[in-house]
C-alpha cells in the first residue's frame, strides 16, 4: 500500500511538472500542443495571451532557445546536446540553440547560508571569516559567492541550488519516457536515437550534480599541468568539498572577451590567444583531458598572460587511438586525400548499419572539393565541426559524446582566439601536435609498449580459451546449449507461401461446401423448394460466390 502511495504522489508530482513545462511552451508560442496537452489556466489569462503575441516576433529557433532557457538545466543541456547533433535539428536550430545560457535570478542569501550549513553541519562563522551576500554568479543549476577561510585565503563557494537533483531527475525521467515513446512509435525519429541522447544528457548531467566529480577533475587537470608555467589552476579545499558545495580558490583576472579590454589591462591579446591555442591543443593532443566549455566567462587573464580556468564541471577525455585517428582525419583533408578521411571518419564513428563505402567516399570528395582545397591557413576548425556534422548525419553516422565535445571546445577556441588575433589560425597552432603525435606511433618505445599489449592480450586469451571449452561442452551436455538463426531477404518466399497456403485451404473450404450442399440436397433435407432442399441451394451460392472471389485474387495477381 505505501509504495502504491509513492507511486500515485509520484505521478501527481510529474503531472504538475508537465504542467509548468507545458506552460512555458506556451508562452513561447507552441500553441498545436494544446490539442495533445490539457492546458494550464494561465494560457487562457490576457497577460498571457499578451506575452504569446510579444514572442510572436521571435523566429522559431530563438522561441525555443528561450524556453529551454527557462526550463531549467536539465532542457539547457538537451539543447546543447541536440546543437551539437546536427541532423537532430535543421541547421537554423541548431546555430540558435548553441548559443544557451544557464543565467538565472540567484536565491536568497538566508536560504544559501542554511544550505551550506546543512551541508557543513556546523555554522559559516566556523568555516569562514566572511561571506559575501551578493552571488557573483547564478545558473539555474548552483551558484557561487567569493568568500575568506579562517586561514585567510580567498576562495569560492558554489552552491547547488536546493532541490535542483529532485528536479533534474524527474525531468529526465519524464525525457526518457518521451523518447521511448519516440522511438517506438515514430519510425523518422529512431535514426536519432532520442533513447540514447537522454542516456547521454543523464551521465552528463549526474557528473555536474556531483560537486566532488569536478574536485576530481580540477586536481587531475591540475596534475597534468603541474610544469606548466603559463597557466593557473585553482586549488580546490577538499576538507570542505561535499557532492553539493564546492569550495576551491578566487581567481582574479580580465575575462578575454575582446582585445580591447585585455589591453585595457596591460596585457597582450595577441599573446593571450597564442596561449589559449596552445594550452588546449596540449590538452587534447597532449594529455587526452581537456577543458570543454573554454568560453570568456570560464577564463581568466592574469599579469604576464597567464592563463586560468575557473569553471571545471563540463571535461573531455579521449583516448589515445581516437586522438590519432583524428589526426588521420585532419592529415587527410590537408593533403587532400579523399580516401584517408573517409576511412578515418569510419573509424571514429559509430553506426548500426556501416553505408555503401562508394557512395560514402563520394559524399566525402565532395565535401573536399566544396570547402578543403585549400591551404592549411584557410581551414577552420569551425566549419569543419558543422560539415562533418552534416556528412555523418546523411549516413547516419553517429560520433563519440567525447569526440563531440572535443569539436566543440575546439570551436569555441577558434572563435575566442580569433576576436583576440584575427591572424591566428587554429590548425596551423595544432600542426606541431598533430606531427607530434604521428610520430608516436613509430617510436621504438610506442612499438614495444604496443607489441608488449597485443602479447599480453593473446596470452591472456590463451590462458581463458581451454574454460570457455570447457563451459560450451558443459552447455551442450545440459542440454541448454541453443542456436538461433536468423534469415534475411527471404520476405518474398515467405509471402509467397503464405499466401499459397491461404488460397488452399480457401479452396479446401469451397470444395466442403459443395459436397456438403450435395449431400444435403440428395438427402433432401428439409425445408424444401421445389422439391429440392433450401439449405443446399444456399450452400452452392456461398461456395459459388467464395469459388469466384478466389478466382478474381488469383487472376489479380497475374497467376493461375
Amino acid at each position: 500500500m505505501l509504495a502504491r502511495i509513492r507511486k500515485i504522489g509520484a505521478a501527481y508530482q510529474q503531472a504538475g511538472r508537465v504542467r509548468d513545462i507545458v506552460g512555458i511552451l506556451l508562452k513561447y508560442g507552441y500553441d498545436d500542443l494544446a490539442q495533445h496537452v490539457p492546458l494550464p489556466r494561465a494560457a487562457r489569462i490576457p497577460i498571457f495571451r499578451r506575452q504569446q503575441a510579444e514572442m510572436q516576433s521571435l523566429s522559431q529557433a530563438e522561441r525555443l532557445r528561450r524556453a529551454c532557457e527557462e526550463l531549467g538545466p536539465t532542457f539547457v543541456k538537451l539543447g546543447q546536446l541536440a546543437a551539437a547533433r546536427t541532423r537532430v535539428l535543421p541547421v537554423e536550430y541548431t546555430d540558435e540553440l548553441a548559443k544557451l545560457q544557464d543565467q538565472v535570478t540567484p536565491l536568497p542569501f538566508p536560504q544559501v547560508r542554511a544550505f551550506i550549513e546543512a551541508e557543513f553541519k556546523r555554522p559559516l562563522s566556523e568555516v569562514f571569516s566572511s561571506v559575501e551576500e551578493e552571488a557573483i554568479g547564478s545558473a539555474s543549476m548552483a551558484q557561487a559567492h567569493r568568500a575568506k577561510l579562517l586561514t585567510g585565503e580567498e576562495v569560492v563557494i558554489k552552491v547547488q541550488r536546493p532541490g535542483i537533483q529532485k528536479t533534474v531527475r524527474e525531468d529526465l525521467a519524464l525525457l526518457r519516457q518521451v523518447a521511448r515513446l519516440a522511438e517506438t512509435h515514430l519510425p523518422q525519429w529512431r535514426r536519432h536515437r532520442p533513447v540514447a541522447l537522454v542516456d547521454e544528457l543523464s551521465r552528463t548531467l549526474e557528473q555536474e550534480l556531483d560537486f566532488t566529480c569536478e574536485s576530481g577533475h580540477l586536481e587531475r587537470f591540475a596534475w597534468q599541468f603541474r610544469e606548466e608555467p603559463t597557466i593557473h589552476v585553482p586549488k580546490v579545499f577538499p576538507e570542505f568539498t561535499t557532492a553539493r558545495v564546492l569550495v576551491l580558490e578566487y581567481i582574479a583576472g580580465v575575462k578575454p572577451a575582446t582585445s580591447e579590454e585585455l589591453s585595457a589591462a596591460g596585457l597582450d591579446p595577441r599573446e593571450t590567444a597564442r596561449r589559449i591555442a596552445d594550452l588546449m591543443m596540449k590538452q587534447i593532443f597532449t594529455h587526452g583531458f581537456f577543458h570543454a566549455d573554454p568560453h570568456p566567462g570560464n577564463l581568466r587573464i592574469q599579469p604576464g598572460e597567464r592563463i586560468a580556468y575557473i569553471d571545471f564541471g563540463m571535461m573531455g577525455s579521449l583516448d589515445v587511438r581516437t586522438r590519432s585517428v583524428f589526426v588521420d582525419l585532419v592529415w587527410g583533408i590537408v593533403r587532400r586525400n579523399e580516401t584517408a578521411v573517409a576511412a578515418a571518419l569510419l573509424k571514429l564513428t559509430q553506426t548500426e548499419e556501416p553505408p555503401s563505402r562508394a557512395v560514402f567516399e563520394n559524399d566525402v570528395a565532395e565535401f573536399m572539393h566544396q570547402n578543403f582545397y585549400r591551404t592549411a591557413g584557410q581551414i577552420q576548425f569551425s566549419r569543419l565541426v558543422n560539415h562533418l556534422a552534416r556528412l555523418t548525419g546523411k549516413h547516419e553516422l553517429y560520433l563519440p559524446p567525447d569526440l563531440v565535445l572535443m569539436l566543440k571546445a575546439l570551436s569555441m577556441t577558434e572563435d575566442l582566439v580569433s576576436r583576440l588575433d584575427p591572424s591566428l589560425n587554429l590548425v596551423e597552432m595544432a600542426a606541431p601536435f598533430m606531427k607530434g603525435l604521428r610520430a608516436q606511433r613509430f617510436h621504438p618505445k610506442r612499438l614495444l609498449e604496443d607489441l608488449f599489449e597485443f602479447g599480453q592480450e593473446i596470452s591472456e586469451a590463451a590462458h581463458d580459451l581451454p574454460g570457455e571449452l570447457r563451459r560450451i561442452v558443459n552447455q551442450i551436455r545440459a542440454g541448454t546449449t541453443r542456436v538461433n538463426f536468423r534469415h534475411e531477404g527471404l520476405e518474398p518466399l515467405t509471402n509467397s507461401v503464405e499466401r499459397s497456403t491461404n488460397r488452399l485451404s480457401f479452396a479446401i473450404v469451397v470444395a466442403s461446401l459443395v459436397i456438403s450442399s450435395s449431400v444435403i440436397i440428395h438427402s433432401k433435407v428439409p425445408p424444401l423448394w421445389g422439391g429440392v432442399s433450401a439449405l443446399g441451394l444456399v450452400g452452392y451460392l456461398l461456395a459459388g460466390v467464395l469459388g469466384f472471389w478466389l478466382l478474381i485474387a488469383i487472376l489479380r495477381h497475374g497467376k493461375m
